[in-house]
C-alpha cells in the first residue's frame, strides 16, 4: 500500500500523525525496532539460547520478517467474549482451523489461540507458523460476569504442541491481580525453561478506574505501569491497549505518580501517549505491540490504520489484531491484515 492511501486512510488525523515531532521521550532514548532487535535486546539478557531461537522464530516469520515488528493474529475471544458473540458474523470460525489459515494466508508472524483450538491442527501447522498458546482466559458463562483470568492447561502442553510462546493476560488494579501475577510469574519461569518466548496482555481493571463519567482504564499513566508491571515478570512483549487519555492516578488519587509524567513525559498527542507505555516497557528493550480493537464494520481499515501508525511512530513494535480481520469474509480479513503490515514496510513512517 502506498504512503499517499495511508494518508488517504487517516483522512483528517494525517498531518497531526504523520508529521508530529516527539519532544517529550526523544527516539535516541529507545530502543528502536530494527532488523537483528532480539540479538541487540535479549542477547546480554538471561534468556537461554532456545528461547532466543523462539523470539527469532516470532520476529523472523511473515511479511515483516527481519523488521522488528509483529503483526500477530489472536483468536482467543471464542473464551473471553463467547464463541457465538464472537463467531456468529463469520460461523467459519469455530473451526480453529480456519484460524490458522488467516494468519498464515495474511503472512502474520504467529497466531495466538487457546489450547484447544492450536492442538487440534498442532501436527498440520505448528512448523508452518508459529503457535503463541493463550494460557488463561476469562470464563464468560458464570451468573453474574464475572471478571478473572484463570489457567486453562500446562506449560507443558503447549510445549508439546509446538508452541514457540505463550501468552497470558493479569488485570493489574483488580482484586484478583495478585493470585494472577504469582501464576503468570510462575509460569513464564518454567515457558523460559522450556525454550518458549512469553507474551503478557497487561490489562487493568477495577470499577474505581471509573471516574465523573471518565474511563481512565486506557490511561497513558495507568497502562504504562501495567507495562512497567509486565516486563518486571520478565515478558518478552508486552501487549497493552492504545492510550486513549491520560492523568488515571491524578483522578483516582491512588498510588503514586509524578508531575513530570505529565509536564514532560508525555503530552496529549496519541504518539506521545504512546510513547509512555514504550518507555515503561524498559524503554523499548521489549517489544510492545498495541491491540487493534473491536470490529465497529465500515471504520475498521481506517482505525486499524491510524492504530499502526500510532505504534510505528511512538517506538512499538507492532498490532496484534483479531476481530477486526475474522468477523469479516477470509478475503477481506487478509487485506486488513495486509494493510497494517503495509504500514510497517512503508520507509516514509519513521520514529517520531
Amino acid at each position: 500500500m502506498s504512503y499517499s492511501k495511508i494518508k488517504e486512510l487517516l483522512g483528517s488525523k494525517a498531518d497531526l500523525l504523520l508529521n508530529h515531532e516527539s519532544k517529550t521521550v526523544l527516539k535516541e532514548h529507545i530502543h528502536q525496532p530494527g532488523p537483528g532487535f532480539v540479538d541487540s535486546s535479549f542477547i546480554g539478557s538471561n534468556r537461554n539460547p532456545q528461547v532466543l531461537r523462539s523470539l527469532q522464530d516470532l520476529y523472523g516469520t511473515g511479511r515483516l520478517a527481519n523488521t522488528g515488528y509483529l503483526s500477530i493474529l489472536p483468536v482467543d475471544q471464542g473464551i473471553e467474549h463467547s464463541a457465538g458473540a464472537s463467531f456468529a458474523p463469520n460461523p467459519i470460525y469455530f473451526d480453529g482451523e480456519n484460524i490458522v489459515k488467516l494468519a498464515i494466508e495474511s503472512g502474520c508472524n504467529a497466531v495466538t489461540s487457546t489450547y484447544g483450538v492450536l492442538g487440534s491442527v498442532s501436527r498440520k501447522y505448528a512448523h508452518k507458523i508459529p503457535f503463541v498458546v493463550k494460557i488463561n482466559h476469562n470464563e464468560f458463562l458464570s451468573l453474574p460476569n464475572k471478571y478473572d483470568q484463570i489457567m486453562f492447561g500446562t506449560i507443558k502442553d503447549a510445549w508439546n504442541m509446538g508452541a514457540v510462546a505463550v501468552g497470558a493476560t493479569i488485570y493489574f488494579g483488580s482484586a484478583e491481580s495478585g493470585r494472577q501475577i504469582v501464576e503468570v510469574a510462575k509460569a513464564f519461569e518454567m515457558a523460559h525453561e522450556l525454550g518458549m518466548a512469553t507474551i503478557l496482555w497487561c490489562y487493568i481493571r477495577n470499577n474505581g478506574f471509573k471516574i465523573d463519567g471518565v474511563d481512565y482504564h486506557t490511561s497513558a499513566d495507568l497502562t504504562s505501569q501495567a507495562n512497567h508491571l509486565g516486563v518486571t515478570i520478565q515478558a518478552d512483549i508486552i501487549k497493552q491497549k492504545l492510550p486513549t487519555n491520560n492523568g488515571g492516578y491524578l483522578a483516582t488519587k491512588h498510588g503514586k505518580t509524578h508531575p513530570k509524567v505529565y509536564s514532560e513525559l508525555s503530552s496529549d498527542n496519541p504518539i506521545d501517549l504512546c510513547r509512555y507505555q514504550v518507555l515503561n516497557c524498559y524503554s523499548g528493550r521489549i517489544g510492545l505491540i498495541n491491540s487493534g480493537g473491536e470490529s465497529k464494520g465500515s471504520s475498521d481499515l481506517s482505525e486499524a490504520v491510524e492504530t499502526a501508525v500510532i505504534n510505528k511512530r511512538a517506538g512499538g513494535q507492532g498490532l496484534i489484531l483479531g476481530r477486526k480481520a475474522f468477523q469479516r469474509p477470509m478475503n477481506e480479513g487478509i487485506q486488513l491484515l495486509n494493510t497494517v503490515q503495509d504500514v510497517y514496510l512503508t520507509k516514509e513512517i519513521t520514529l517520531a
